[in-house]
Order: C-alpha cells, then sequence, then structure tokens
C-alpha cells in the first residue's frame, strides 16, 4: 500500500478533513502517511481499530525508556507507561478529585456571566466568540484551579498556542522554554509560601501512603499537561461546538426549545468535530496487526479521534450532526482518549461546554454568524482541530 501524502490534501484538509478521511477508511482502517519531509508515522482511521490501539499495552507512550527523562518538560502522565504512568495518575488523581471538580460548578458559571455581561455590554452586537468567551473561560478556570495569577493568563495564551499549533518549530521551542521556566518560579514561590487551596499546592503537598511525592520536575511537567490540556482543548470544544449549532439550525432551534438536551448536545459536539484530531504520539514496541495491516515495531502510530468518531460502522450516518444522538447507547466517542490515558479532566471540560454553550445561547436568543467577518483560521497541524477565530453576532 503506497504512503499517503497528507501535504498533497492542500489547505482543505485542514478546514474539512472528515471527507479524507472517509476516503482513508473505506481504503482500510490503517494507513502509512507522511505530513512532511520529516514525519512518517501510520494513522488509524477506523473506529474499533483505533479504539483498541488507545488501550493496546503492545503501544508505548515513549519512543525509548530515555525518552520520558530527557525531554525538556520532564515526565508527564501523556508519555510515560505503567509503572510510571500509574505512579503518576494516582499521585494526580488524589487531588483533582471529582468533588474539587464539581465544586467549580457556580463558579464556572460565574465566569461565564461575567464574560458574557462584557461581550454584550454598550449596545454590542458582534464579536469573536473565541476572545470574548471560548478561550477566556477554560483559561481562566484552570489559572485559578492551579493557582497561577491573573496578569500571567494572558501571557499563557501566546505559549499555549504556540505549543500546541505551532507557526515553527523555533518558535514552539522557545514557547516551550519560557513556559518551563515559569512553572518553575511559580512553583518555587508556592513550596516558600504558606499553604493554600489551589491544586498546585495541594500537588506539592500531596504523597502516596508509601510516602511517595511528585519530584521537581514532575510536578512541573503535570502542571504543564494541566495547563495545556486544561484549557486549549475546551476552548475548541466551545468553539467547535457553536460552530455547528450555528451550521445546524433546526438542531440550534431543538436545543433552545428545550435545554435539558445540553449534555447530549455537549456529546455530539465532541464527536462530530472534537477538538483533538488525533491522539498523542504512540510507539510500537512490537509488530502489531489492526486489520489486515501489520505495523513493525518501532514505528510511531496517530489514532485520528476525529476520524473514528465518524466512522459509519460504530455512528449510523456519522456527517449528521445530531444533538439526540448519544441516547442511543453503545461505546461513545473517542474525543477524550480511551484506555489507562483516559482525559482525566473531561469532568472539567463537559461542565465548562455545557454552562458555556447554555448560558451562551440563553442570554444570545439570536445568535449567528457574522457573514460580514473574515474567513476562519484554522488551527495548524493534526493535534488540536479549531479555530483562531469565530465571528458572530446577535
Amino acid at each position: 500500500m503506497p504512503i499517503i501524502e497528507l501535504a498533497e490534501y492542500g489547505p482543505d484538509f485542514n478546514a474539512n478533513p472528515y471527507p479524507y478521511y472517509a476516503k482513508l477508511r473505506e481504503a482500510g482502517p490503517v494507513h502509512e502517511v507522511r505530513s512532511g519531509p520529516d514525519s512518517r508515522f501510520w494513522l488509524v482511521v477506523g473506529y474499533e481499530e483505533g479504539r483498541s490501539a488507545l488501550a493496546d499495552p503492545r503501544l508505548s507512550k515513549s519512543a525509548s525508556p530515555a525518552d520520558s527523562e530527557s525531554l525538556f518538560m520532564g515526565k508527564h502522565v501523556l508519555i510515560v507507561d505503567p509503572p510510571d504512568h500509574t505512579r503518576l495518575r494516582k499521585l494526580i488523581s488524589r487531588e483533582f478529585t471529582a468533588r474539587r471538580v464539581e465544586s467549580l460548578r457556580p463558579r464556572v458559571q460565574e465566569i461565564t456571566d461575567g464574560l458574557l455581561d462584557a461581550m454584550l455590554a454598550d449596545g454590542r452586537q458582534h464579536a469573536d466568540l473565541v476572545d470574548a468567551l471560548a478561550f477566556p473561560l477554560p483559561i481562566t478556570v484552570i489559572c485559578e484551579l492551579l493557582g497561577v495569577p491573573d496578569a500571567d493568563r494572558e501571557t499563557f495564551r501566546g505559549w499555549t498556542n504556540e505549543i500546541v499549533a505551532p507557526s515553527t518549530p523555533e518558535l514552539s521551542r522557545e514557547a516551550g522554554m519560557s513556559l518551563r521556566g515559569y512553572l518553575d518560579e511559580l512553583i518555587e514561590d508556592k513550596r516558600c509560601s504558606g499553604p493554600t487551596d489551589d491544586l498546585l499546592s495541594a500537588l506539592l503537598r500531596t504523597s502516596a501512603e508509601e510516602g511517595d511525592r511528585l519530584s521537581a520536575s514532575e510536578l512541573r511537567a503535570m502542571a504543564f499537561i494541566l495547563l495545556i490540556a486544561g484549557h486549549e482543548t475546551t476552548v475548541n470544544l466551545i468553539s467547535n461546538g457553536v460552530r455547528a449549532l450555528l451550521a445546524h439550525p433546526d438542531q440550534l432551534a431543538a436545543l433552545r426549545a428545550d435545554f435539558s438536551l445540553i449534555d447530549g448536545a455537549v456529546e455530539e459536539m465532541l464527536r462530530y468535530d472534537g477538538p483533538v484530531e488525533t491522539a498523542t504520539l504512540r510507539f510500537t514496541k512490537e509488530p502489531v496487526r489492526y486489520g489486515n495491516t501489520v505495523i513493525p515495531p518501532g514505528e510511531t502510530v496517530l489514532v485520528s479521534l476525529a476520524s473514528g468518531d465518524r466512522d459509519p460502522a460504530r455512528f449510523p450516518d456519522p456527517d449528521t450532526f445530531d444533538i439526540r444522538r448519544a441516547a442511543g447507547g453503545g461505546p461513545g466517542h473517542l474525543a477524550f482518549g480511551h484506555g489507562i490515558h483516559f482525559c482525566i479532566g473531561a469532568p472539567l471540560a463537559r461542565i465548562e461546554g455545557r454552562i458555556a454553550i447554555r448560558t451562551l445561547l440563553e442570554r444570545c436568543p439570536d445568535l449567528a454568524h457574522d457573514p460580514g467577518a473574515e474567513p476562519y483560521n484554522w488551527l495548524p497541524g493534526l493535534l488540536i482541530r479549531g479555530v483562531r477565530n469565530l465571528p458572530v453576532r446577535w
């Protein structure tokens, strides 16, 4: 089977990859692809094969045992295997609890209300929803949760944008180094100051029954992944979800008529056009077969969550946006992953998405896309799916 050159698909693949994924699925669930001269990997595009790969112990999260130690940010749960993963996840789970997340619900509502007050002030009738709501809500929530000062939050936006959707490798590296230095200083400040109730301070204090603690580099890496995963994904959950509603007036009308549908609507937003296009890197430790394809050892594997969630073998009429779909039951979407690396922040993302989108529609009953605005500026790369701008009017 020939290597698929993603670059040949052109910019349309970035704007709407789903027809291309459909053609790939028709040809088979796994393909060897290139996305650039130095980027070759195996792309899993089928739902069942992707779900299996996400939980497959034959796929490692680090290319070599030394890999996670040499990374400049340090070890975190997305780049290590058991037993390291088990240990790190246990330590973070002791503090990032369901009770802590649920307790944030009133604050998420308060922040959302304040942001919409500002957006609707002075008789304004249009805005960029990314700037007005989709970005500031999750960055405020995760920074308050971790104990990051208000004044530093806008700086984070530039760093994290370059890390998850880099303009150039050099700028991405610079952003990563800047964020690393900042986190080291923040952790040291918290270590030296008195006890507070934010998550980062709690992680400094936490230990397992046997006295295990996060090392300085592990704490930095944990803060990094919580900051990145805790807001970049939710920004695009909100903006992609609103885009889907505006593009499907019948579904928007159904949700406005019955807000009890909001939970299922958010699940369909995650399936239909979720914020994470492909899962993070995995590496074969031995030959692995998916379908009729055998991936040799030492190869890089990416699971296309976006493609799996449009697989007609799992989701009937998958290109239809249907906010009542979740009521059908069966294995759900892959937007938060599957297996031991399932997103630990999924409950928080769901709370933010449900509150933000419901409150927006309640406050702006005639919300619509701004037809006079510039075209969408799509995020580059295969990791995060979304737009940098979402012009709306009301």
